[in-house]
């Protein structure tokens, strides 16, 4: 049945009669979309950040969001060693477009990332892949059946990404997709976000609730294109806290250059040198949870976390947002 239906006999807006498939519906859908405002999932909860640090938190399981803008590709990040949680560390490789790393990135796992290593079913924990998917999203939340002043970033794994549809409740792609078949693009329609409580890590379902008046969709169109929303969907690395190699000859799927001497890095674990005759070896330190099966984010301070109204929190925390960068 057409998700029209939902919106029990509510008139077509003139806006969506007119409309074509949107770059922002095929970036959704599949094809060619630690700054700003964000939400995250973390521990199955929605959590309202700024500055890195949680200011709110929605007790609901779920929250009504108009999507503005998407990243156009799914992207990949890799990380070496378990990510200890803190916001300045960057991974040891990622793509913005699924395809090749960026250019900025210095230990490059291969030249692609469909033949690279850390692509590999059984290269992460539980036979999991090392390397991850993701793709940020400009979200504007609704509170009271109202459109909030922020645009506000979230990144989505894989488990909310792909996937199917589930008694009517659709992984972003597929939900993207299913709207477009009717010619209607996810910034015309409030859309339920959900959390999937079968699910073992934080994983989202994503189903329409009303259309936009036409007030509201000229609104999220002049706001998916802020600067707030290209910050949002835009994947950025911290690069000043980057280390680059030693050299990058052994690279997988180049020739193989000069040996170079590596320097000897005391704070390397994995590649320690051997130590010379009359030295003693010490054992390198064992991680036993390098076996995470996703990334982890160190608990935040004990300072608690608001519990207030949703949309009043938010409104209160527009002024101190207002002109400030993460």
């Amino acid at each position: 049945m057409s998700e029209i239906a939902l919106f029990k006999g509510a008139a077509v807006p003139g806006f969506v009669k007119k409309a074509e498939v949107s770059a922002l519906a095929k970036s959704l859908a599949g094809g060619s979309g630690q700054s700003g405002k964000r939400i995250s999932i973390k521990g199955g909860v929605f959590r309202l950040i700024h500055d890195g640090k949680e200011v709110a938190q929605i007790d609901d399981r779920h929250m009504h969001v108009v999507i503005v803008n998407a990243a156009p590709k799914v992207g990949r990040i890799f990380f070496a060693k378990k990510w200890d949680g803190d916001a300045t560390t960057p991974p040891d490789c990622w793509s913005s477009d699924g395809n090749t790393p960026d250019k900025d990135v210095p230990s490059k796992q291969h030249a692609n990332c469909a033949d690279c290593p850390q692509n590999i079913k059984g290269s992460g924990a539980n036979e999991s892949k090392a390397c991850r998917y993701q793709q940020s999203v400009a979200l504007v939340p609704v509170f009271e059946d109202e459109l909030a002043e922020d645009v506000m970033k979230l990144v989505l794994p894989a488990l909310s990404l792909f996937g199917k549809e589930e008694n009517g409740n659709f992984p972003l792609q597929a939900y993207a997709r299913h709207l477009a078949a009717q010619n209607i693009n996810p910034d015309m329609v409030v859309t339920r976000m959900r959390f999937d409580t079968k699910a073992e890590s934080p994983k989202l379902f994503f189903k329409p609730v009303r259309w936009l008046t036409e007030d509201e969709y000229e609104r999220a169109q002049e706001m998916g294109q802020s600067e707030d929303a290209i910050k949002a969907i835009t994947m950025s690395v911290n690069l000043d806290a980057v280390k680059a190699p030693a050299a990058d000859d052994t690279l997988p799927g180049k020739r193989p250059g000069k040996a170079k001497p590596a320097p000897v890095d005391d704070d390397d674990e994995d590649e320690a040198p051997a130590p010379k005759a009359k030295a003693k070896a010490k054992p390198a330190p064992v991680d036993d949870d390098d076996e995470d099966d996703e990334p982890k984010v160190r608990k935040p301070a004990p300072a608690p976390a608001a519990k207030a109204d949703p949309k009043s929190t938010l409104a209160s925390l527009a002024s101190k947002w207002d002109d400030e960068e993460d």
